[in-house]
């Protein structure tokens, strides 16, 4: 058996759970809300603590790797994910970049990511991106602007200074050339639309033979992943939770921050208990 693979008895149901990590899985000092519990740092930066579970979560994380395989998946670049350290050993599989890398026991799958460039060909190109969020760089709410892998571009934001219309602006910009402004926390991506995670999901389920998926998310970026997941959950903040998204049969946590985290965990690890329990 591969290090780090689920155990799974004859006929049981192959699960694969695909979880978003900053604001739905981990937290930083800001995102972590009023009188959080008890917290263990699992990412340093810098050397200082840059994010964090609840110690609780921690202990359903690790509970919830011995029966099903667990997916990280962010839009941080390789180097900015290999900075986080989960419970248990390091995950087989994960999506980085928002499905621009998938990386098979740390190592970039150059085949998945030779196809995700061929489908980002039919979109508007990078530089034209970069060039419409630089053309704000005056502006009081722009801070700093960076592309990501060289497959998109995202701005550090003064969001106090960013007006509504602005940004509603530059979402139907960004719309009509085919790509997706999601505004999280300080920072503004601007992704190509086919740049997914689903896509990187979907082929994770078909190597791994599951046959259930679970999803988590807190983002417009995490919209194509809850949508195509047999089960989907998000935490009760963020952009999501701002636009009341739904989806037949989401869950929805009761708490928000890093309390909420831990409730994405819970309901996960209970998802996942009840289809181990009604295929054995």
């Amino acid at each position: 058996m591969t290090t780090g693979e689920p155990a799974s008895a004859p006929g049981a149901s192959r699960q694969l759970v695909v979880c978003d990590l900053d604001r739905t899985l981990i937290y930083s000092a800001a995102a972590m809300g009023p009188d959080p519990p008890p917290v263990s740092c699992v990412e340093r930066f810098q050397g200082v603590d840059a994010a964090f579970m609840t110690v609780a979560a921690v202990d359903l994380l690790r509970s919830l790797r011995q029966h099903c395989e667990f997916v990280p998946t962010t839009t941080r670049t390789r180097e900015q994910y290999a900075r986080i350290t989960l419970a248990g050993p390091p995950a087989r599989y994960a999506i980085v970049a928002n499905g621009g890398h998938l990386l098979q026991h740390g190592v970039t799958d150059l085949d998945w990511h030779r196809a995700v460039l061929a489908r980002l060909s039919e979109c508007m190109p990078l530089a034209q991106a970069r060039d419409r969020l630089r053309s704000s760089e005056h502006a009081p709410w722009l801070r700093r602007e960076r592309t990501a892998e060289d497959l998109f571009c995202y701005a550090i934001v003064d969001r106090e200074l960013l007006p509504q219309d602005v940004l509603t602006g530059l979402a139907e910009w960004y719309a009509e050339r085919g790509w997706v402004v999601s505004l999280q926390g300080r920072k503004l991506y601007c992704v190509p639309r086919p740049l997914t995670k689903s896509a990187a999901a979907a082929e994770v389920a078909s190597r791994t033979g599951a046959d259930v998926v679970l999803a988590a998310g807190d983002s417009l970026l995490d919209t194509d992943l809850l949508e195509y997941a047999d089960v989907a959950v998000r935490p009760a903040h963020g952009e999501l939770e701002l636009i009341g998204w739904t989806r037949p049969g989401l869950l929805v946590t009761e708490s928000s921050g890093v309390a909420g985290g831990e409730e994405v965990l819970r309901l996960l690890l209970a998802r996942t208990a009840g289809y181990l329990s009604a295929r054995s």
